[in-house]
C-alpha cells in the first residue's frame, strides 16, 4: 500500500503536458463561465462584438475570490482522477457561487439535476441569465448547487461542516477552503480545533486550504498582511503540518500546487494506513494544511480607470461596474472575456470540449455529484431500540419525580450501541450536567491531544463529542446530518443563542431543499435545550434565555417543530420521533433537574401524537358545560406550576369550573393553513373553547403565544404569562415569582379573567397576595424556598377520569 501511494504521489506532484494542458483549460473555461454569470445576459459565447445589450442591467456578484477557487478545484478533480479518492469541496469564501456552479456545469452534474440548463448554448445562456436574477440562483456556493453542503453566504462554518462530514466517514477527504475574509470570525477562530477530535482509524480526514489573497470587501485581511512565519506559526500551534504556496506565475502555480496538493495527499493517507494497520501509537498526528496565496481577482482586469484592481479588495466583486454605460469599461469587459480564448473551450455548440471534459473524475467521484454532498441518498434508518422500554413508571400524575433528561440519555446510550457509525452527541462540555451521561456507558468522549490519568472518559476512541464552542458542536452535527447521518445536539438554553444563526441558516437550507427534487431529505438537525432559564437559579441572569424559541419559531411551517415536553415518558415520545425524522429543524426544551411526572407511557405516546390535550385529572372541568376558565400551559416548569394553581382553586373555591391544557407540540396552535401542525378549528375549539378567557403559561417569551394563536376566535381572550427578563441569581421558585408565572399569579389571572366570581374568589386573591410577601421574607431568611413550594406535589389519589 505504501508503495502504491507513494508511485501516486509522485504522479500527482509532476503534472505532464498533457495534465498541465487539462488543467489549464479547465481552469480557464471556469473563470470564463464565471465572468459570464457575472456580466452578460445575451452572447454568452461572444459569436459576435460585445454590445451593452449583452450585459444584465443589474451586476451581482463576486469575483475576486473565484479565481483561485477554480484553481483549487481543477486541481483537486485532478487528485481524484488519477487516485479515485472520495471527497468533497467546501468553498468557504462567501460569495463564491459562480466559481462552484461553473464548475459543476463543466463536470456535467449541473445539467444532469437541471436538464434546461444544457451543456450548449442555449444552456449556457440560461446559466448566465439565472445567476443573481429573479427566480434564478444567489451568489453563494447554495443548496441550489450540487456538490454543496456548505452555504457560504454567513461566514465561519467551513470547517467545522468540514469535520463533521468525515467523522464516521473513513474514505472521505473533505476539501475546507477557508477564506482569508472568513478566518477573521470567531466561529473559524475556534473551529481550527477539529483535528484534536478526528480519529484516522474511522474518520476520514479534512484538508484545509487557506487561502489568502489579501482583500475582503473595502480593505486587507488580518492575516493576508500578517508576515508568513506568524502565520505558520498560528497553525502549526494548531497542530497542523503547514504547506505554503504562493504566485502568479503560470505553469509554475500549476506545478507549485499540484506537488503540494499531492504532499498533502500523501501524508494523509500514510497517517490512516498507520491508523488502520495497527502501526499508529495513538498520538494527535499533524495533519496537513495548505495556504495558498494567489491574488484576488487573478487574471482579471489588473486596472481600471488608472486604479490597480487585480490583486486588491476593488476586485472583490464587480471589477468593471459601469459596462453598460462606458464604451471603455465594455471593451476591458470583452477583451477580459475573450482573453480565456473561450473558441479552444468550447466547440460550435457550446459544448466543453473533450479536453475539458477529460479533466473531471467519473461518474459520483465528481465533487458535484458526489452522493455524500446529497447525503440523503446515503442515510439509513436509525436502529431505533423501543423508547417505551425506558418508561419512567407514573401511577398517579404529579407524585413522583424524575430526570427526565436521563432517561433520554439511557435511549441515546443503546442508540450508540445499535448505530456504531451512524449516531453522535455533541454537547459543550456538559453531557453528564444535563443528565446525558449514560452514554458514556458504551462510549467516551473523543479526543485526540494527550490523556492523563485521572481523565474520565477520554479517549482517542471515543464517539461522543464535547468540545466548549456552540459554534462547533452545531457545526460538526450539521455537516453529520448532510452527508447522511444522525444526532442530537444539546446545549444549556441561554447558550443556545450562541449558535442560533446556524440554526436559521439550516433551516433556511432545508427549506429550499425541500423544493429541488434532486436533494434527497436527510437527518433533522435535532436540538435539546436543558438547563433552562427557569433552573438555572444558581448561575443567574446571564443563563436565563429561552430565545432559540422564538427564533424557531419564526422559520417556516415545512422545517420548524418545537417541543415542550412535560415529563419524562412525553420526552421519551418525542425524542423517538425526532429521531426518526427527515430534513426538520426539531427543538425540544425539557430542564434537566428532577420534576414531577404526570403520564403513563400510553397516555404520553397519546398526549404527543396529538401535541395538545386536557388534563381532566387536573381540573375540575367535567365537559358538560363551558370552564370558567381555561388554564394552559407549555413548558415542564410552568405545567407544574398550572397543576399547583389548579389544585388551589380545585381546593379552595369549590364548583369554579377549570379545565387545563397542556400543549406539548408549539406548532399545534397555530391555524393548519400556516402549519402543517396546526390543529383544525374543531379541536382549537374543544380544547380551548371560542369564548372563555385563557390564561396560558407559557416557558419562552409570552409575544410567542399571541404569535401561535393570531387568527384563532377571539385570540384577545389569551391572557399569556412567561419568561419576561426578570432573573438572577436566586431560589427555583422565585424565578417563577419574579415572571409572574407562579401558581399564585395564576390564581389570580384565573380569578379576574373567569367568566364568573363564586364566593370566596376576593378571600383567595389576598391570601395569594399574602403567599407571595410570605415567600419574599422566606427565601431571605431561610436562603431556600418555602416547604409547601419546595415539596409540593399532588396527593397520592389517582386523579385520572
Amino acid at each position: 500500500m505504501t508503495t502504491v501511494v507513494s508511485d501516486l504521489q509522485k504522479t500527482l506532484a509532476e503534472p505532464d503536458e498533457s495534465d498541465l494542458a487539462r488543467l489549464d483549460a479547465w481552469w480557464r473555461a471556469a473563470n470564463y463561465l464565471t465572468i459570464g454569470q457575472i456580466y452578460l445576459r445575451a452572447n454568452p459565447l461572444l459569436r459576435e462584438p460585445l454590445t451593452p445589450e449583452h450585459v444584465k442591467p443589474r451586476l451581482l456578484g463576486h469575483w475576486g475570490t473565484s479565481p483561485g477557487l477554480s484553481f483549487i478545484y481543477a486541481h483537486v478533480s485532478r487528485l481524484i482522477r488519477h487516485t479515485g479518492q472520495e471527497a468533497i469541496y467546501l468553498a468557504g469564501p462567501g460569495h463564491g457561487g459562480p466559481a462552484l456552479v461553473a464548475a459543476g456545469y463543466l463536470e456535467g452534474t449541473y445539467s444532469e439535476v437541471y436538464p434546461e440548463v444544457s451543456q450548449d448554448e442555449d444552456g449556457m445562456l440560461r446559466l448566465f441569465r439565472q445567476f443573481s436574477s429573479p427566480g434564478g440562483i444567489p451568489s453563494h456556493v447554495s443548496v441550489t448547487t450540487p456538490g454543496s453542503i456548505h452555504e457560504g453566504g454567513e461566514l465561519g462554518y467551513v470547517l467545522v461542516h468540514a469535520f463533521g462530514a468525515v467523522m464516521d466517514n473513513p474514505d472521505l477527504l473533505a476539501i475546507a477552503v477557508v477564506g482569508d475574509g472568513e478566518a477573521e470570525t470567531g466561529p473559524l477562530e475556534g473551529s481550527w480545533k477539529g483535528i484534536s477530535f478526528i480519529n484516522p482509524e474511522r474518520d476520514g480526514a479534512v484538508l484545509p486550504i487557506l487561502h489568502l489573497n489579501d482583500g475582503k470587501i473595502s480593505g486587507p485581511t488580518v492575516l493576508g498582511r500578517k508576515h508568513a512565519d506568524e502565520v505558520q506559526e498560528l497553525l502549526r500551534g494548531h497542530g497542523y503540518d503547514v504547506i505554503e504556496v504562493s504566485g502568479d506565475d503560470l505553469p509554475g502555480m500549476h506545478l507549485r500546487f499540484a506537488a503540494a496538493l499531492a504532499r498533502s495527499w500523501g501524508r494523509i493517507r500514510e497517517i490512516q494506513t498507520a491508523a488502520r494497520n495497527g502501526s499508529w501509537d495513538g498520538t494527535r498526528p499533524a495533519w496537513p494544511l495548505i495556504v495558498l496565496r494567489s491574488p484576488k481577482g487573478w487574471t482579471g482586469p489588473a486596472q481600471v480607470d488608472g486604479v490597480q484592481v487585480t490583486g486588491t479588495w476593488r476586485s472583490h466583486q464587480v471589477p468593471l461596474s459601469g459596462v453598460r454605460d462606458n464604451p471603455a469599461h465594455l471593451a476591458m469587459l470583452e477583451t477580459w472575456l475573450r482573453s480565456y480564448r473561450p473558441e479552444e473551450l468550447f466547440d460550435e455548440a457550446g459544448t466543453p470540449v473533450d479536453l475539458i471534459r477529460a479533466q473531471a473524475p467519473g461518474g459520483d467521484l465528481r465533487m458535484s455529484a458526489s452522493p455524500h454532498a446529497n447525503g440523503g441518498v446515503l442515510t439509513r434508518d436509525l436502529d431505533m431500540p423501543d423508547f417505551r422500554e425506558y418508561a419512567v413508571d407514573v401511577t398517579a400524575p404529579g407524585v413522583a419525580r424524575a430526570e427526565s433528561t436521563r432517561k433520554l440519555g439511557e435511549l441515546m446510550r443503546d442508540i450508540y450501541r445499535r448505530n456504531p457509525q451512524d449516531f453522535r452527541l455533541f454537547c459543550p462540555d456538559e453531557t453528564n450536567s444535563n443528565r446525558l451521561g449514560a452514554v458514556f456507558e458504551v462510549s467516551d468522549r473523543a479526543f485526540m491531544e494527550r490523556v492523563m490519568p485521572d481523565d474520565v472518559k477520554l479517549s482517542r476512541d471515543g464517539r461522543v463529542m464535547e468540545v466548549l464552542s456552540e459554534h462547533n458542536c452545531h457545526g460538526w452535527l450539521e455537516g453529520y446530518n448532510l452527508t447522511g447521518r444522525h444526532g442530537l445536539f444539546a446545549t444549556y438554553e441561554a447558550f443556545a443563542m450562541v449558535s442560533a444563526s446556524q440554526t436559521v441558516q439550516h433551516g433556511k437550507w432545508l427549506q429550499e431543499a425541500k423544493h429541488l427534487a434532486w436533494r434527497a431529505k436527510v437527518p433533522s438537525l435535532n436540538v435539546l435545550l436543558t438547563s433552562t432559564a427557569w433552573r438555572n437559579d444558581h448561575n443567574g441572569f446571564s443563563h436565563q434565555g429561552p430565545g432559540l424559541i422564538q427564533v424557531v419559531l419564526n422559520q417556516r411551517g415545512d422545517v420548524a417543530r418545537v417541543y415542550l415536553p412535560p415529563d419524562a415518558n412525553c420526552l421519551l415520545s418525542v425524542a423517538d420521533h425526532c429521531f426518526r425524522s427527515r430534513s426538520y429543524v426539531n427543538l425540544i426544551v425539557q430542564d434537566k433537574q428532577p420534576q414531577l411526572q404526570y403520564l403513563t407511557m400510553d397516555e404520553a405516546i397519546a398526549h404527543c401524537t396529538r401535541g395538545a390535550g386536557i388534563w381532566e385529572w387536573a381540573g375540575t372541568d367535567d365537559g358538560t358545560m363551558d370552564p370558567d376558565i381555561v388554564l394552559a400551559c407549555a413548558g415542564d416548569i410552568v405545567t407544574m406550576e398550572t397543576v399547583a394553581a389548579a389544585q388551589i382553586l380545585r381546593d379552595r373555591l369549590p364548583g369554579f369550573r377549570v379545565r387545563v391544557v397542556n400543549v406539548v407540540d408549539l406548532m399545534t396552535l397555530i391555524r393548519p393553513k400556516d402549519h402543517p401542525h396546526g390543529m383544525d378549528e374543531t379541536l382549537f375549539t374543544e380544547l380551548f373553547t371560542d369564548t372563555v378567557d385563557v390564561v396560558f403559561a407559557f416557558h419562552g417569551y409570552p409575544g410567542a403565544i399571541h404569535q401561535l394563536v393570531h387568527g384563532r376566535p377571539d385570540a384577545d381572550r389569551f391572557r399569556v404569562r412567561g419568561f419576561i427578563e426578570q432573573g438572577t441569581t436566586t431560589t427555583p421558585f422565585d424565578m417563577t415569582v419574579r415572571n409572574k408565572t407562579s401558581r399564585y399569579h395564576l390564581v389570580m389571572d384565573a380569578i379576574n379573567n373567569a367568566r364568573r366570581l363564586p364566593r370566596g374568589a376576593a378571600d383567595l386573591v389576598a391570601w395569594c397576595e399574602a403567599q407571595l410577601a410570605r415567600h419574599e421574607s422566606y427565601i431571605a431568611e431561610h436562603l431556600e424556598d418555602m416547604p409547601e413550594v419546595r415539596d409540593w406535589s399532588l396527593d397520592d389519589q389517582d386523579r385520572r377520569v
